[in-house]
């Protein structure tokens, strides 16, 4: 089927439409390009950035817009300026749109520069470079965007203004001062220009690459060294001219300029300073030559000093010979040739070899003469002559005088004041005592000076010291040479108007008034002196304290109790503080803990030598003594003992050196007692201590065991006693006895009937076990044994002592003839009763060894379902019925429900009159049978066990009452409480009852202001009421 035409035209035109669009896409697309961020700008610059579209067709002209977003608000865009739309820019722009500080320059018809002429700190951003549409179809970017940093502009460059006379042939200096503070890195350069006639020429200059750059008038006279840029330091850049030219006068100044160089790696300019102007004059002489005078200063004090300077202005004056003459008055006095070889006048050599007089060349114009000390006779007229010659040694063709100047030298006036200071006022025996005296004058320089230190005692009687005559040789009185000789007084100038006295031993003897007198003198001819005038200062009081009434140490310690193996530490302190510059003996004492004699521990002496003592034999290895800074000397005494218990105490002797390599002892004092403890470690030895039965039969072997289960420290050694005491006896006795070193040591009597060793041994089957072996068991043996342990530790001084001691529980031996006929009903029941009930056990003897033997019982009880519970016994009846409640049911709340019953002679009954829910489990008797040996003695001949019955107590069932009655709280809350609530109720109601509400007062009784009646009226008013 055709399709109509329309319709094939606008498919016709798609497919083409379709195949062309992507090749123009391709070959077209659009790119917007601005210089890569951050661009770092100073603040106060013109700034320009640029923006190029590329893809665009070739005459259409590009719009632009720019818009910034600033840090504080960054999802702002603030629009600037735009190149087609006038209204664009927002309000805070528009201002300095409209003066032009921001305006757009078009450089192509697809790029343009933004320019801002004063950049300042908020123009910092993100800047967006918008680039409108301006074809059909969108393809490619239309913005771009950069970052712009704006830091302060911190370029500083300065150069002094100032004029600069100079002679054709002399060098320049110029100094430039350039200094930066930015925050990023960048480079200076730094350029030198002359201007003249209105032109500006390049000196030389010193690139941003560090590269030095002269201008076209100036490469030759660099490359011979004439022109010169130094680098001094970090911020100074010197230029220098040598070999002066007429041409180069005119005014020099300098230029820096600071580069940074942006990320993609060109330079920028980011600031740039222009010094001031220093004009410099140059003018030729040719081969004329003048001289100058001057002079420091032209008022001059007598004792002063004089300086006058002759200047030669010459052309070239380094190749030339010129002698330098000075006159005072037309009179020669000082002749300098140009070989330096110097010539004087009358009393001016003299001076010259005294060091009152000098004369220096300073360079090759400038020629200096000085006088020390100068008189009157200095003042007057002086000038200089400059004479030149053709060579050194032949005479001068042309000379040039200067012109006169006077000086004038006056005599000072006497306007002195003296001041004394001093150190400190009140200072300790041999301190050092700093005295100085100022001389202060008025507007004049004083002349030459003396002083005398004096010294009034406490007897009033003034006397010198020492003296420094003006020409500076000391003397000193009598009294004080011996210690000025040995140095313990000096006097000394420090300054031209300050005199200084130090007593570096104070002595008792020195306490009084001191004060300085000053004498001013002037120098007259032939080196006499004239006094001008006599000053003395105030007194200054001086108070010294004596070491021995204020020197004393005290002892104490942190430590005061030690253990063995510890340590503890003793102080010594030394008081007071201000004399640890003084040399001290400190010495510790030690007497030992029950003895009454005491010996020398150590010394440290004051030359910091250490002595030990002769006796201290148990310390030696143990002590560390050493003094602080402070004057504190502390004795550490390590691994103790009871050897290092006692007291201590310190001495303490005071020296000061006298004279050279002599001390002398000044005093000594004794510090507190220290009473120091050392305990022995706390025993933690531990042995079994539940009581036990053991039977055995005749001619059995009896093994007891003594078991150590703690003990105090792992190195520790034991002793072990073995004691045995029979049924009857009133006292043990000791069986044998091993000692730490295993040596056994048997009972004497026992020893005797044993002649052959083998009835008793013991045996150490491991290091906190031992055992002791009885062999071939007889009723003798019969009886209580347990052991004795006694526990030995090492001290520090390897002696053994003893730490603590134990005994271990009792063990019963029970030795009973193989003959034993006894025996014991073996039933074994099962019995179930309620709780409360009573309950009754029987002990049935069924047969026996003799007709007259007698026995003991005793009654166990075991936890029924808890197989490792160990038996209890509850009451035990010895043969004489003497019931007996064992010790570990003493405390037992059934204590008063449970006896023991003899029905018959073979009979005995366990009767519990009231049974609990915790007296469930299974309750047997043991039987003791007792008969007589031969030598009528009560002898065990054996025993036997009842069987087993087993007790099952079923609890009561639980009522209110019986609640209540088992919790003293809830019988007190149920019954007590509310029959007392009830009777207060009864008691209210009874009285209210009785007890009507009484009418209501007239409203006159209730009225505050009512009239008080008297007290008499209203008891009989009561009395009235009470009758009706």
């Amino acid at each position: 089927m055709a399709l109509p035409r329309s319709t094939s035209l606008k498919i016709a035109n798609f497919l083409i439409f379709s195949l062309i669009l992507p090749f123009e896409t391709c070959i077209a697309q659009r790119q917007v390009i601005l210089p890569e961020g951050p661009l770092v700008r100073a603040e106060g610059r013109h700034v320009t950035i640029e923006c190029k579209v590329r893809g665009t067709r070739p005459l259409q002209e590009q719009s632009f817009e720019w818009s910034v977003t600033l840090p504080e608000r960054p999802t702002w865009k603030i629009q600037i300026i735009s190149t087609h739309d006038p209204d664009y820019t927002y309000a805070m722009y528009s201002q300095r749109v409209e003066s032009g500080e921001i305006y757009v320059e078009r450089i192509k018809s697809n790029s343009s520069r933004l320019h801002i002429t004063n950049l300042r700190k908020s123009d910092e951003g993100i800047y967006d470079c918008h680039t409108p549409n301006m074809e059909d179809v969108y393809w490619g970017s239309y913005n771009a965007f950069t970052k712009l940093t704006v830091i302060p502009d911190t370029l500083s460059a300065t150069l002094v203004p100032q004029v600069i006379n100079k002679v054709e042939g002399d060098s320049l200096e110029l100094v430039c001062e350039v200094s930066k503070q930015t925050p990023y890195h960048t480079h200076v350069a730094v350029t030198w220009y002359l201007e003249k006639g209105g032109q500006e020429v390049q000196v030389i200059s010193l690139t941003r690459d560090f590269i030095l750059s002269t201008g076209e008038l100036y490469k030759q006279r660099h490359e011979s060294g004439d022109v010169r840029l130094d680098k001094m330091g970090a911020t100074s850049f010197r230029l220098t001219v040598h070999k002066l030219q007429r041409s180069e006068q005119g005014q020099f100044h300098c230029q820096s300029v600071e580069w940074m160089q942006d990320p993609d790696k060109s330079w920028q300019k980011l600031s740039e300073r222009r010094t001031q102007n220093v004009t410099v004059n140059v003018r030729s002489l040719g081969k004329e030559f003048r001289s100058l005078i001057k002079a420091k200063e032209v008022n001059i004090n007598v004792g002063g000093s004089l300086e006058i300077t002759c200047m030669v202005e010459a052309q070239n004056p380094a190749e030339r010979f010129f002698t330098v003459v000075w006159f005072l008055n037309n009179d020669e006095i000082v002749r300098m040739e140009p070989s330096a070889v110097l010539s004087f006048h009358g009393e001016y050599g003299a001076r010259e070899n005294l060091g009152k007089l000098a004369v220096r060349k300073k360079d090759d114009k400038e020629y200096v003469l000085k006088l020390y000390q100068i008189t009157m006779e200095d003042g007057g007229r002086y000038h200089c002559q400059v004479e030149e010659s053709e060579k050194v040694t032949m005479g001068a063709f042309s000379s040039n005088r200067s012109e006169e100047i006077v000086i004038t030298v006056q005599r000072p006036q006497a306007d002195l004041k003296v001041e004394i200071s001093i150190n400190a006022t009140n200072v300790l025996e041999g301190d050092v005592l700093q005295f100085a005296c100022n001389v202060r004058s008025g507007a004049t320089v004083p002349g030459q000076l003396s002083v005398i230190w004096q010294f009034m005692d406490k007897h009033n009687v003034k006397s010198d010291i020492i003296e420094m005559q003006q020409n500076g040789v000391q003397v000193t009185a009598p009294p004080y040479r011996e210690r000025v000789g040995h140095g313990e007084i000096r006097m000394a100038r420090v300054g031209s108007d300050t005199f200084t006295l130090g007593i570096y031993d104070a002595r008792i003897s020195d306490e009084g008034l001191y004060s300085c007198k000053v004498m001013e003198w002037t120098a007259v001819l032939n080196q006499n002196w004239k006094l001008i005038g006599e000053y003395v200062s105030s007194d200054k009081a001086v108070t010294i304290t004596s070491l021995e009434s204020i020197f004393k140490v005290i002892a104490i310690t942190r430590t005061p109790t030690a253990r063995y193996y510890g340590t503890f530490e003793l102080q010594c302190f030394i008081q007071p503080a201000i004399i640890n510059h003084l040399p001290i003996d400190v010495s510790w004492k030690f007497q030992p803990a029950n003895s009454t004699e005491s010996f020398h521990l150590v010394t440290f002496s004051h030359d910091t030598a250490i002595e030990w003592g002769d006796k201290a034999v148990s310390f030696k290895g143990k002590m560390i003594v050493a003094k602080t800074a402070s004057n504190t000397v502390r004795l550490r005494v390590s691994s103790v003992s009871s050897l290092e218990a006692g007291k201590f105490l310190c001495d303490a002797v005071l020296w000061k050196r006298q004279r050279p390599n002599q001390w002398v002892r000044i005093v000594s004092v004794t510090s507190n007692i220290l009473q120091v403890v050392v305990q022995a470690p706390v025993s933690r030895l531990q042995l079994a201590q539940g009581d036990t039965t053991i039977w055995k039969r005749v001619s059995d072997v009896i093994e007891l065991d003594c078991k150590i289960f703690a003990q105090t420290r792992n190195d520790s050694q034991f002793s072990v006693s073995w004691l045995f005491k029979k049924p009857q006896a009133q006292k043990e006795i000791t069986l044998l006895t091993i000692d730490r070193n295993n040596v056994i040591r048997y009972n004497k009597e026992l020893r005797a009937s044993d002649q052959d060793g083998t009835k008793m041994r013991v045996e150490k089957t491991l290091r906190d076990h031992y055992k002791l072996i009885i062999g071939k068991a007889d009723v003798n043996d019969h009886g209580n044994y347990c052991c004795a342990v006694t526990e030995w530790l090492l001290d520090p001084n390897n002696v053994w002592y003893k730490v603590g001691k134990a005994v271990s529980a009792a063990t019963t031996v029970q030795v009973h003839t193989p003959d034993a006929n006894l025996q014991v009903a073996d039933t074994e029941r099962r019995e179930s009763l309620k709780e409360d009930a009573a309950f009754e056990l029987e002990c049935i003897i069924n047969n026996q060894t003799q007709a007259s033997s007698q026995f003991s019982v005793t009654w166990f009880f075991e936890s029924e379902g808890q197989p490792k519970a160990p038996r209890r016994e509850l009451l035990h009846t010895d043969r004489d019925n003497i019931q007996r409640y064992l010790a570990n049911i003493t405390a037992d709340s059934h204590k008063s429900t449970l006896q023991s019953v003899k029905v018959s002679s073979n009979n005995y009954k366990l009767i519990m009159t009231s049974v609990a829910p915790g007296d469930s489990g299974v309750y047997y008797c043991r039987v003791e049978e007792w008969v007589t040996n031969g030598q009528n003695q009560w002898a065990l001949q054996g025993s036997d066990e009842s069987g087993r019955t087993t007790l099952c107590v079923q609890p009561s069932a639980v009522t209110l009452h019986t609640k209540a009655c088992a919790s003293p709280s809830l019988f007190y809350f149920l019954f007590v409480y509310p029959f007392i609530i009830f009777i207060v109720l009864f008691v209210l109601v009874v009285y209210f009852y009785l007890n009507p509400k009484k009418p209501q007062k007239s409203s006159q009784e209730n009225n505050f202001w009512a009239p008080i009646e008297p007290i008499n009226d209203d008891l009989k008013n009561e009395e009235d009421t009470s009758v009706i």
